[in-house]
C-alpha cells in the first residue's frame, strides 16, 4: 500500500516539542525546521537529545545518547548487552552506533492520520528516555569500563537496595 500524505493542516511535532522541552530543565538547540537537539542532565551523566521530524512518512525520529564511548574493542560485549538489556524493554531500544561509539536509546513516533503530536506523547518521548537510560547507564558502564560480563552487569544494574546503612 502507497502512503499518500493528507491535505489536512500539518504541524511539525518540533515546534510543540521545543515548548514541552521549556519545561524540562536542558539545552535546546533548534539547528533546522527538521532537527532538534535537546541536552538533559541525568544522575549518572549528561544526556544528549536528538530529534528529526520526517514528514513524508509523518515520523518523529528519537534518539537518546549517553556521555559513553564505546571503545571498538568493547563492541561485542556491548552488542551482548544491548539483546539482554532490550528484552526488558517495553518501549524503544538500545543500540550502537558504531561510526560514533555511542550508546542510544532510540523510538520513533509515527503520527499517520493525526494533525499533530501530543504534549503528553513528547513528554513521554522524554520521560521515558531518560528513565530507562538512567536504569541502564550503570550495565553499559559496567560492560565498557568495569570488565563486567553483559549477564552480570545487567544483573548489578537491577539490584535494588532496600533500607539504609
Amino acid at each position: 500500500m502507497e502512503f499518500e500524505p493528507s491535505d489536512d493542516i500539518e504541524v511539525n511535532p518540533l515546534d510543540l516539542m521545543e515548548e514541552v522541552a521549556s519545561g524540562y530543565d536542558c539545552r535546546i538547540d533548534r539547528s533546522g525546521p527538521q532537527d532538534l537537539a535537546l541536552g538533559i542532565e541525568g544522575h549518572w551523566c549528561s544526556y544528549r537529545v536528538f530529534l528529526t521530524w520526517h514528514p513524508e512518512v509523518r515520523a518523529l525520529l528519537y534518539a537518546c545518547a549517553f556521555e559513553l564511548r564505546v571503545p571498538p574493542e568493547r563492541n561485542a560485549d556491548v552488542a551482548q548487552l544491548l539483546a539482554i538489556v532490550n528484552e526488558r524493554l517495553i518501549i524503544g531500544h538500545f543500540d550502537l552506533w558504531l561510526d560514533d561509539g555511542l550508546v542510544v536509546y532510540r523510538h520513533a513516533l509515527m503520527l499517520r492520520g493525526i494533525s499533530q503530536a501530543s504534549v503528553e506523547q513528547l513528554e513521554d518521548l522524554i520521560d521515558i528516555s531518560h528513565n530507562e537510560c538512567e536504569r541502564f547507564y550503570p550495565a553499559f558502564h559496567l560492560v565498557v569500563w568495569g570488565g563486567k560480563n553483559p549477564a552480570g552487569a545487567v544483573e548489578a544494574a537491577m539490584l535494588e537496595t532496600c533500607g539504609e546503612a
